[in-house]
């Protein structure tokens, strides 16, 4: 099966940094303008989907969440989430005290990935 998200060694480090100090994440991605145009890391229930978003997978157990129309949008794209020495946009990202900011790099999935592609999850 094809994944739909990977992230680099430098994201699974932050990600374990992270659950060291806050426990169980979640990430939310919603596409919109500001903080929403990156992935958001929140402590596993401090933010609520909407009906219809999408679980696209999860990294160290950690579910990353797209907002639907997102969802659509990327839905034929893979997803590797990376981490630079940065602050993000808006400041409510975990990682953002570390002046580490999470981002997403897209690509297309190949005709044979996209026939092999996990399932994913919704709201409903």
């Amino acid at each position: 099966m094809t994944k739909r998200i990977d992230a680099t060694e430098k994201a699974t480090e932050l990600i374990k940094i992270l659950q060291e100090k806050h426990g169980d994440l979640m990430f939310y991605q919603a596409g919109g303008c500001c903080e929403g145009s990156q992935p958001q890391c929140f402590e596993k229930g401090g933010f609520y989907q909407r009906m219809g978003d999408v679980c696209i997978g999860s990294i160290e157990e950690t579910e990353f969440w797209v907002d639907k129309d997102l969802f659509e949008y990327w839905k034929h794209a893979h997803f590797t989430l990376k981490v630079i020495d940065a602050f993000g946009v808006g400041g409510f990202s975990l990682e953002t005290p570390l002046k580490k900011t999470f981002q997403i790099e897209y690509r297309i999935f190949t005709p044979e990935e996209e026939r092999n592609l996990e399932a994913v999850k919704y709201i409903e």
